[in-house]
């Protein structure tokens, strides 16, 4: 049987993958030049840079996922944990390192608070707990109905997900120093969501960064992306790079061909990894859709992002791998985000700035950095070159001012990724950088399905599906795939 996978993003190369090592005839069409999606590659004058994804987190869910394969992350790339993990830098005041030794990092609570290694203990205590259940019992699950969300185990424990209760509400009860807040709140940012949106079981992310380890691929996370790239083509994967899929042709409530800007092609069964919103809006007619465009409007959009990619002709040690600029009023920044009606180029944002040649020497020159700096945004702002330009000034007058560096007089290479961007390279719903937030009511069952309620042989995968955002999320949804339809066709 056939299958033709929609998009060569993360979630359609491990849906690639994972199917044709099952038996399956598989063949990818992307309408970009080169595999990975928002995870593609940039690079001029020797610098090279992960256009989207830069953190290494769960290492098991990459394990379990090449161990299907018969092998391990370490057979395709270098693994190194970050030592520190990321630095923050608090406003104008304050700077420290979250290390990879967790006593470390007991130590630095108590130099926070009062106490403040034991809260931590107990609260790692809890979200490992929590990170524990999930991969068990909700990560790699499908929900089709209520009732495979309150299974048993799921009634349990509920009391324990506190499902109504937001992070930073839950944050706030066992923490009082503004910087210890912070260091167990900023993480959400992984999942595109605020303290203040997303439930507290959440608090999960800090067992995943603080106990499991950041780390990092050698070659960048472009290695990740060749490596799964590699493993479906060594299992007769067929890939057609700049070739867009512009329709889906439904005739009888299932797909009987797709058409691209090249031709027209056959379908037994079709898996998009295309944004969710743009296929379902744009690929099939509106009696074959499962969402509307109400549906979609009314969604709480992860953020979009203006990313500066800079080379620079010398070495900025001040900067860690990770590093992040955390405003003193973060929550106005979250408000310019997330609240349709303060929603604008933030004043005085948070940002992050990414430098992976402080550990891979193969991302610069000799002697030069890349540095990623990423500002989040709302989905939906105009924007304009003005705009860009303004912004970026805005955010490098902040970044030199708090390391006391000239760097812009040090650039070699520039350029400017924003929500335009997301919508010209990735079709990205209103721009946005990750998809849908992961609310109470945008988690688990509450996502849009991995099957299509009115197209038979309609599968989707990636991001916008449960379990959600992030590179480990995303193989898991593929793998939820990839077993049903392996159930479903292969018995």
């Amino acid at each position: 049987m056939e299958i033709t996978i929609v998009g060569a993003g993360f979630g359609g190369l491990s849906a690639a993958a994972l199917l044709a090592k099952k038996g399956f005839d598989v063949t990818v069409f992307e309408k970009n030049e080169q595999p990975g999606g928002r995870a593609s590659v940039y690079n001029d004058k020797d610098f090279y840079f992960d256009m989207g994804p830069s953190w290494y987190l769960m290492p098991d869910v990459y394990e379990k996922f090449y161990a299907q394969f018969g092998k391990k992350p370490e057979d395709f790339f270098k693994l190194e944990r970050l030592d520190p993990s990321y630095r923050i830098f608090f406003g104008d005041t304050k700077m420290v390192d979250v290390a990879s030794d967790l006593e470390k990092n007991y130590e630095l609570f108590d130099s926070l608070e009062e106490n403040g290694a034991q809260k931590l203990k107990e609260y790692l205590k809890s979200s490992e707990e929590l990170y524990d259940f999930s991969i068990e019992e909700m990560l790699y699950k499908d929900y089709n109905s209520i009732l495979d969300f309150l299974n048993g185990k799921l009634l349990l424990k509920g009391y324990k997900l506190n499902m109504f209760e937001n992070l930073q509400h839950y944050v706030n009860k066992r923490f009082k120093s503004d910087e210890a807040r912070k260091i167990l709140e900023y993480a959400i940012g992984f999942l595109g969501g605020s303290p203040a949106n997303t439930p507290s079981f959440y608090h999960l992310m800090s067992h995943v960064d603080l106990t499991m380890g950041v780390f990092y691929p050698q070659g960048g996370m472009r290695k990740v992306v060749d490596s799964i790239y590699k493993l479906a083509e060594s299992y007769g994967v067929k890939f057609h790079f700049n070739e867009s899929v512009e329709t889906l042709e439904v005739d009888n409530h299932k797909v009987k061909s797709v058409l691209t800007t090249n031709g027209v092609y056959d379908a037994d069964l079709v898996i998009v990894n295309a944004d969710y919103a743009h296929s379902e809006l744009n690929l099939v007619t509106e009696d074959n859709r499962t969402y509307d465009d109400k549906y979609w409007d009314s969604r709480v959009m992860a953020p979009s992002a203006m990313v500066a990619y800079l080379g620079v002709d010398y070495v900025v040690d001040k900067l860690a791998h990770h590093n992040l600029f955390l405003d003193d009023d973060w929550e106005n920044g979250f408000d310019s985000i997330f609240d349709p009606k303060k929603a604008a180029w933030p004043e005085n944002p948070s940002y992050y700035v990414n430098v992976p040649s402080r550990t891979d020497l193969s991302a610069a020159p000799e002697g030069s950095d890349t540095l990623f700096v990423l500002i989040p945004l709302a989905p939906g702002l105009e924007d304009t070159p003005e705009l860009r330009e303004n912004f970026y000034n805005k955010i490098m007058d902040d970044l030199e001012a708090k390391l006391d560096e000239n760097i812009r007089d040090h650039i070699v290479v520039k350029r400017i990724f924003a929500l335009n961007d997301f919508k010209d390279r990735y079709n990205a719903y209103k721009g946005t950088a990750l998809g849908l937030s992961h609310t109470l009511r945008q988690s688990a069952l509450w996502r849009p399905a991995h099957k299509s309620k009115k197209v038979k042989n309609l599968y989707y995968s990636g991001h916008y599906t449960h379990p959600g955002i992030g590179v480990p999320m995303t193989l898991i949804s593929s793998q939820i795939v990839a077993d049903e339809l392996s159930d479903k066709y292969l018995c």
